[in-house]
């Protein structure tokens, strides 16, 4: 067992503790159990670093196993997706993947034992008739007509579903526990029900399947697992899944703990919403880099160890809250600041011509990859007579808070010189083209002789050896802090969570950047190269340099 002081303590780690101290487990085994009907979101990242962190730690091993009992809604791709997503985290699953449909044929012969115990039967009662029957929570459900069904009928209908001679809907296999219950779940839970489907493991072999509450408990103890960790929505469900393992043959005895999920603020949680956001064509699919998916995150360019830190200090606690998006974005701009090299991008350019500079020269700079990490070395940078700035760098009057380019005074080029507003070129409509400047050749690398002081700094591309790029702005997808509180969560869609610069400069070295390279644009924010671009340079923005939200927030 890892040393104990290095790992972070929560509810679940005090128990297992007490578990390996008092004998009741020898070793720890615990599991990840994706439903494949969907990409895995930033939630569903909590619960990957908490089943794989709690294996590792304890020197345990952790399954990853498909909950695939609904094939209506499921695909391989969402398979896929989510092994792809786990070992970007870093995990590994222990042995095989496993899917709850390798154990289709003892899931059924556990339903064949309830049957025969006089404990599970065949209902014909439709689903409107069974929500009449199920009663509501202040008042208890009644007895389903067929529910004191012989046995013998109950075995051969149950037959008859398996050879696919009833109709979808027509009838379904419940447990018979108490319809006086005051929990729901245990209101005597359909355990089996007709699909007609094709199945992504086992194609046509089934037409029945067993629904999530009936398969769970038994795929963790086919499994061996020792600590079946889920969310607090199912702590009811523990009722219904020790009463499961209390009423077949098997041996192994799992237990159940419940922890709160994630709830994010400023985005969605529920992958059937987020399906209709894909669906509705909000955004351009699952891994958008709008989208709390792991695809999306990966795609706007977090970082595993980023997600991890997060999951991290957020814990593990059984109390519900909402976490502040901006908790998430200090964890990436914490790693990027460290970790990122640095280039220059302008986004919204303006030309400066500077008159008293060599017409066609090409001096090549040398601009350190980070400002306090001399490892990650240098780059060469062109400086030539024309480069480009950012727009909103100039003003042609401003006050003394304006820290940059204003007409008749000084500012200084990032790595490079100090420069002077002289005039300025417009167009027809007022729009300034052109900005004519002269630098002063004595302040490379070092403040002006006479012992002028420039303040201001400011980042600039060549316009001539400056290659162009599409830069992608992603903001949050929503306007409010809880879209899901929404009567129609589409109606609170940010419109400004994407916007595109088509026209952006960016400085040589970032022409051959890597897919998912990150850097930090000086003055500007974390960008990193679009994977899915096919060829083209496109460059998504991960996080800005400071949390703009938390000033709009404040007021």
């Amino acid at each position: 067992m890892a040393d104990v002081e290095a790992r972070p303590s929560n509810f679940i780690r005090q128990i297992i503790d007490k578990d390996l101290e008092n004998g009741k487990h020898t070793s720890v085994h615990t599991r990840f159990p994706p439903e494949p009907n969907g990409f895995l979101h930033i939630g569903h990242a909590k619960s990957i670093c908490l089943n794989f962190g709690i294996a590792g730690d304890y020197m345990g091993t952790c399954n990853l196993r498909f909950d695939d009992t609904n094939p209506e809604k499921e695909d391989i791709d969402y398979v896929h997706s989510i092994q792809e997503d786990i070992q970007w985290l870093g995990y590994e699953w222990d042995g095989e993947v496993r899917y709850s449909s390798l154990y289709f044929d003892q899931l059924h012969g556990y339903a064949i034992e309830l049957i025969k115990a006089g404990k599970a039967y065949v209902c014909f009662l439709n689903a409107e008739e069974m929500r009449e029957y199920r009663g509501t929570l202040k008042e208890p459900g009644k007895n389903s007509p067929y529910r004191d069904t012989p046995v013998e009928e109950n075995l051969a209908l149950f037959e008859k579903m398996k050879n696919g001679e009833f109709k979808e809907g027509e009838c379904s296999l419940r447990a018979k526990v108490d319809m006086t219950s005051p929990f729901m779940v245990m209101r005597d839970p359909v355990i089996y029900r007709i699909k007609f489907a094709h199945h992504h493991q086992t194609g046509e072999q089934w037409c029945i399947y067993p629904m999530y509450d009936f398969t769970h408990c038994i795929s963790d103890a086919i499994e061996d697992i020792t600590h079946s960790l889920c969310t607090l929505e199912f702590q009811d469900n523990r009722r219904i899944y020790d009463w499961v393992l209390d009423n077949i043959s098997i041996q192994s005895r799992p237990h159940q703990y419940e922890f709160s999920r994630l709830n994010l603020e400023y985005t969605l949680m529920s992958k059937r919403k987020l399906n209709a956001l894909v669906e509705g064509n909000h955004v351009e699919g699952w891994n958008d880099p709008r989208m709390p998916t792991i695809a999306g995150l990966r795609r706007r360019g977090y970082t595993p160890a980023s997600v991890k830190e997060f999951c991290k200090r957020i814990g593990v606690t059984k109390q519900d809250n909402m976490v502040e998006m901006g908790m998430l974005e200090a964890c990436i701009r914490d790693d990027l600041n460290e970790n990122a090299p640095r280039a220059m991008a302008v986004l919204d350019p303006v030309k400066i011509i500077i008159e008293n500079y060599e017409e066609g020269k090409v001096e090549t700079l040398t601009a350190p990859n980070h400002p306090s990490n001399e490892s990650m070395g240098t780059r060469e940078v062109p400086f030539t007579r024309e480069i480009l700035i950012e727009r909103e760098d100039f003003k042609e009057e401003a006050n003394k808070k304006f820290k940059r380019l204003v007409l008749g005074k000084e500012v200084r080029l990032r790595n490079a010189y100090v420069i002077k507003a002289e005039r300025v070129e417009k167009d027809e409509a007022g729009e300034i083209t052109t900005i004519y400047c002269t630098y002063d050749d004595e302040t490379l690398g070092k403040d002006p002789a006479d012992g002028r002081k420039v303040k201001g700094v400011i980042h600039w591309v060549s316009a001539s050896e400056g290659v162009k790029a599409e830069v992608r702005l992603y903001d949050r997808l929503f306007t409010v802090p809880n879209p899901a509180a929404e009567e129609d969560f589409t109606q609170v869609l940010n419109p400004e969570s994407l916007v595109i610069m088509s026209n952006a400069v960016i400085e040589p070295s970032l022409a051959n950047a890597q897919d998912h390279a990150a850097y930090q644009f000086e003055r500007t924010g974390y960008f990193c190269r679009d994977t899915s671009a096919q060829g083209d340079l496109v460059f998504n923005r991960t996080v800005g340099l400071r949390d703009t939200w938390a000033k709009i927030e404040a007021k």
